[in-house]
């Protein structure tokens, strides 16, 4: 494959130029079930080439920079009309398809939480993303109750997604090659429409019990949240000794 891989080091970014990498992940996402796929960060094209083919007018991509989207509204016309030029933090999914979508991409590493966090807010359209971040990202989203790598991202996501770390992959896989591992994961919706308990209250409970992950939950809610009594039986634990469920659990006793 004949592809630019001109490095844009001011995004952050590191351009994947090995195409055999570039094929693994195209062929890790279904679209089964998609009506639109959606690209971030494509870049100069390298999954864009091999998934255009296959997708059509399925296919949208949303890159920030000016200078790789002339590169591919050159290179690849037919994605102009679904070529979006703007920050994928700051759009709004409703306006590419109200039905499911699935998400595509070589992630920028220094915004890829924020990422995951956007597509937590769009959960009930977002039904796969097949995703290329730092494996220490990738292996946070993934890791069990009870890991030390186990965070507010593993509980969120997990609550929602069922989650397959991939494969690693090395650093010779991109230009200009990064200082750490890279990793592919894929998230598939899971069956929970809602949770059984206040979803806004869930999310502020996990965040802050992680935000100072090193207390107790005793100590940590009750800092987050006024007079609050947190139940005897959560009281001494950790936040990473605690499953989704029992978040939810968590959530209703502290709601009374």
């Amino acid at each position: 494959m004949n592809v630019d891989v001109r490095p844009k080091k001011h995004l952050g970014q590191h351009f994947l130029h090995d195409a055999q990498v570039a094929q693994r992940i195209v062929d890790s996402l279904s679209a089964a079930h998609a009506e639109a796929v959606l690209e971030i960060g494509p870049g100069m094209g390298v999954l864009t080439n091999m998934l255009s083919p296959r997708l059509g007018d399925k296919l949208w991509a949303v890159e920030l920079d000016t200078e790789s989207v002339d590169y591919l509204r050159t290179h690849l016309p037919a994605l102009t009309p679904h070529l979006l030029n703007v920050d994928f933090l700051k759009i709004d999914i409703k306006t590419i398809t109200t039905g499911n979508l699935a998400v595509i991409g070589n992630l920028p590493y220094n915004i890829s939480s924020q990422i995951f966090f956007k597509i937590l807010d769009y959960r009930q359209q977002v039904n796969e993303v097949v995703a290329m971040v730092q494996r220490e990202v990738a292996q946070r989203i993934a890791a069990p109750p009870g890991s030390r790598t186990y965070g507010i991202l593993s509980v969120l996501l997990q609550a929602f997604y069922r989650i397959d770390y991939l494969f690693t992959v090395g650093e010779g896989a991109f230009v200009p090659p990064p200082k750490v591992k890279s990793a592919v994961i894929r998230l598939e919706r899971n069956s929970v429409e809602h949770l059984d308990c206040s979803e806004t209250m869930f999310f502020r409970v996990v965040k802050a019990a992680f935000n100072q992950r090193r207390k107790t939950l005793r100590n940590s809610l009750r800092a987050a949240f006024a007079d609050v009594a947190v139940p005897d039986e959560f009281a001494q634990k950790r936040p990473e000794q605690l499953s989704v469920a029992d978040f939810v659990r968590l959530t209703n006793l502290l709601m009374g």
